[in-house]
């Protein structure tokens, strides 16, 4: 049965360009040398226990609705498990390399939208990269996928083969025509927009929505240089390990939540390379995009996104590791406080009953005729050293936090090692974090656009100093308790 996508789904499919392909990625780095064949069986015997990995768009004649979900009668494992081969010596840091390469490219549209790349050549490991269109996914639901793909034991069995799929007709035009125009007028009766705002809690979060909106409008924060132009369509991937038991004693001593003390870190770093690279904040603000799940404990496996964000505005100029701390709980205090998430989430739901008509033109990205693809090859003026940007309305970038599984998992009897995302970057936001947690580790994944940002290590840098000096605090006031 065909599943429509909904609006936040949809979103990710009308902001796609060829500089910005909207599918969120990881690597995963496993122990040993994985044959490629063998990941291809392993597929082909789980394959049956994800449905919607079968599924492809069908888009409503002139974007009356949002596109559905059907299955995809000509879905080919082939076209969605491939192998790259690395030259011989090639290294860990050529191998996330190759696989930041290799996600550069939009998702082939007309297919399922979602591709598992195998990389071998780095001596004693296998890297394998997963992209999933953020319209199927969000970072939560990717967690939840990798308990299907991977196993909890080294000794693993395949689940017997029962897979007697048979792909159901996909509706024609003229019938994605009339659900769409029946949708339309069940919506219009229901009258979902006036109930919504009917409901006197309802009418509070929304003013508490326009009043961010208006703190955006009001309150321009600083352009970063990543932030000094339009995103290309290269990208560059770095990451950084530490435990969650060395996070956790920052947390115990200084305070805050383990959220706290990342995003503490990661805007030190911003703020760390902004003051190596001479840049003005006087005195100025970095906002930032959380994403905040909506998941409940009775939703998981539930596809596309639950999903919200939050915008923490924080010190862009240089401050103490442990001050920093202080201002992140702070604004986090402020932002659970005035219930931003719960006000934006009302506010999007208002947004759900938009027609979608005007971005009928959208249709045409990934197509021979997408003129996107045009505007990604042409070069881009490089401003990141210019002395004069614009006031920047918008934020600076994402730093998503994305809870794992904290056992040991396996693929094929492969141990993963590290979990590497790769987070969408779009518009004029040339550089993101993702913090994945795996097996009591945290991983700190820096992604950028070379272009906006071309030194990346020393943003990587700057975020292993500020992780430093905030654990030598801790262990210190944790010495002078305990003395």
């Amino acid at each position: 049965m065909s599943r429509r996508l909904n609006a936040t789904d949809a979103a990710f499919l009308y902001l796609e360009t060829a500089s910005t392909p909207m599918h969120i990625a990881s690597i995963y780095v496993l122990e040993g040398e994985l044959a490629f064949e063998k990941v291809l069986e392993h597929f082909e015997s789980r394959i049956h226990l994800i449905p919607a990995f079968r599924q492809r768009l069908a888009q409503v004649p002139f974007n009356l609705a949002h596109p559905v979900w059907v299955d995809d009668p000509e879905f080919d494992l082939r076209n969605h498990v491939k192998h790259l081969q690395l030259p011989e010596g090639a290294t860990l840091e050529d191998g996330i390399d190759a696989a930041t390469e290799l996600n550069e490219p939009m998702l082939d549209r007309r297919r399922p939208l979602w591709r598992f790349h195998v990389i071998n050549g780095v001596p004693g490991k296998t890297l394998i990269l997963h992209q999933n269109h953020h319209a199927t996914i969000d970072g939560l639901g990717a967690i939840e996928l990798s308990t299907i793909l991977y196993d909890l034991d080294p000794e693993f069995e395949q689940p017997p083969s029962v897979d007697l799929w048979q792909p159901e007709p996909v509706p024609g035009p003229m019938q994605r025509i009339s659900d769409a125009v029946r949708e339309q007028f069940d919506a219009a009766r229901e009258n979902r927009g006036s109930r919504l705002l009917g409901d006197a809690g309802k009418r509070h979060l929304v003013s508490k929505a326009l009043g961010v909106i208006g703190r955006f409008l009001t309150r321009p924060v600083i352009t970063a240089p990543f932030n000094a132009g339009a995103v290309g369509p290269k990208r560059r991937a770095r990451y950084v390990k530490h435990s969650l038991a060395e996070i956790r004693e920052i947390r115990r001593a200084l305070g805050g939540t383990v959220n706290d003390v990342v995003l503490a870190v990661v805007s030190d770093a911003v703020a760390r390379y902004l003051e190596l690279h001479d840049e003005r904040t006087d005195d100025g603000y970095l906002r930032i995009m959380c994403p905040v799940n909506l998941r409940a404990e009775d939703e998981a496996g539930t596809p596309g996104n639950l999903v919200t964000a939050v915008f923490a505005e924080l010190p862009a100029w240089p401050m103490t590791p442990v001050q920093r701390l202080i201002a992140v709980r702070a604004e986090m205090e402020r932002i659970i406080h005035g219930e931003d998430a719960q006000a934006l989430t009302v506010l999007a739901d208002l947004a759900s009953s938009i027609w979608p008509v005007p971005l009928a033109p959208t249709q045409l990205v990934g197509t021979p005729w997408d003129p996107t693809a045009f505007t990604a090859r042409m070069p881009r003026p490089e401003w990141p050293g210019s002395r004069w940007r614009p006031p920047n309305f918008g934020f600076n970038f994402v730093c998503t936090n994305i809870p794992g599984i904290q056992e040991p998992q396996y693929l094929v009897g492969h141990k993963v090692t590290a979990t590497i995302g790769l987070l969408v970057l779009a518009l004029n936001v040339g550089f993101s974090v993702t913090v994945m947690s795996h097996n009591k580790e945290v991983f700190i994944s820096f992604i950028c656009d070379p272009t906006l940002l071309p030194d990346l290590e020393a943003m990587v840098e700057a975020a292993e100093a500020s992780f430093g000096e905030l654990l030598g605090t801790a262990r210190e006031q944790a010495r002078q308790l305990s003395a």
